[in-house]
């Protein structure tokens, strides 16, 4: 049964008792029916990765954590990573004056002529000198500590700084939307460069600087708030995905073209709109800091039809109606959104009004005369 559930069964019991010839035996000839890009596929090539390994075969242990990078799941793809920056890391080549060179036995003296001449120190009464330390070598200062030091101190900055990326679509009449993009620091430090390079590329897009204040009046400091006019949906989305590539390409990556699909259909009466936002995010890492997420204002949450990996939150709410939802999104996953609910029509209701008023006119007329007071005359 344990076989019939893992199928690499047999070889982790070969990998666990250090057979490396039979554990890739017993892969080769599954990596056809297990793409990397699937879960087991992705187990596979580690799995052979680390025989590789074991035979000193570094090159293709390589080739095989490379492909992991198809996977979808991150955990696999982080462990692939791992075993990379083992493989990928230069080989340090220790000094010569830090080691301890033995002679060779040939080149010695012989045990024999040693107590020969230890003898005749003793019989003349000179005690032996102290054998010499050890050479080690000169001291010298720790130049790779401070190097690794520095790093690791950049590094924490730079993930201290990535703060949170907040966009907002804000629904208006049928047919129109307006799209804010909100990009904040944590509080107390300033904005990193990506972000800054993120709120000029927002701005040549067409999205206007706004002042956001808190609640003692006070501008906040490491915030920027830029917004469109509220413009046709189409405008809007077109928008929206270009923000998304701008983000990806300043950050270093090539995400695919998010799914933007807008639907709307007038009834007279109102307008249904029918709304589908996909984000494909597996090829990022989550990072530590960052957060990003969608609000949607003016709409109540049985608008939702569905919202993965992430559920949409209640942020204000107006009695027991919610007017404003958020939709976190999650790096390294497939985020979607839909989304059906309906406008009303100022115009329509009019329309519907004056024929509603029009026809209890024609009806109170018509009920008159059936009475027998005939048609309405002017006073004489």
């Amino acid at each position: 049964m344990a076989d019939s559930a893992d199928p690499f069964a047999p070889a982790r019991q070969a990998l666990e008792s250090g057979d490396y010839g039979r554990v890739l035996s017993l892969l080769e000839p599954l990596q056809n029916s297990f793409p990397p890009s699937t879960e087991q596929g992705a187990q596979l090539q580690l799995l052979l990765a680390t025989a590789c390994m074991g035979r000193g075969d570094n090159g293709r242990a390589i080739a095989c954590c490379r492909q992991v990078k198809r996977c979808s799941d991150p955990t696999l793809r982080a462990q692939a990573r791992d075993i990379l920056e083992v493989l990928e890391a230069p080989a340090l080549q220790r000094p010569r004056e830090w080691s301890l060179t033995l002679p060779e036995l040939a080149e010695t003296e012989p045990i024999a002529g040693q107590l020969q001449q230890l003898v005749r120190r003793r019989r003349a009464g000179r005690r032996p000198s102290e054998p010499p330390p050890p050479p080690v070598g000169p001291t010298r200062a720790p130049i790779g500590f401070a190097l690794v030091a520095m790093c690791l101190l950049l590094l924490g900055l730079l993930l201290g700084g990535c703060g949170q990326i907040e966009a907002e679509l804000r629904f208006g009449g049928p047919g129109r939307l307006q799209l804010s993009e909100q990009i904040s620091a944590p509080s107390g430090q300033p904005n990193s460069p990506w972000q800054e390079q993120l709120g000029a590329a927002l701005r040549r897009q067409g999205l206007h600087p706004v002042q956001t204040a808190t609640r003692t009046g006070q501008l906040r400091r490491a915030e920027q708030r830029l917004e469109s006019p509220m413009q046709p949906a189409p405008q809007t989305l077109a928008l929206l995905a270009a923000s998304v590539e701008a983000a990806g390409r300043l950050a270093g990556l090539t995400l695919p073209a998010p799914v933007l699909h807008w639907q709307e259909r007038n009834w007279l009466l109102g307008v249904r709109q029918h709304l589908i936002l996909e984000f494909d995010l597996r090829s990022t890492d989550p990072l530590p800091g960052l957060a990003a997420s969608l609000e949607l204002s003016p709409l109540r949450t049985r608008a939702i039809r569905l919202a993965t990996p992430e559920p949409v939150q209640v942020l204000i709410q107006t009695g027991d109606r919610p007017r404003r939802l958020r939709w976190p999104i999650r790096l390294g996953a497939v985020n979607r959104l839909e989304l059906t609910c309906w406008r009303w029509s100022g115009l329509g209701l009019g329309a519907v009004a004056i024929a509603a008023a029009l026809a209890l006119v024609l009806g109170l007329s018509a009920l008159r005369r059936q009475l027998g007071f005939g048609w309405p005359e002017l006073p004489a």
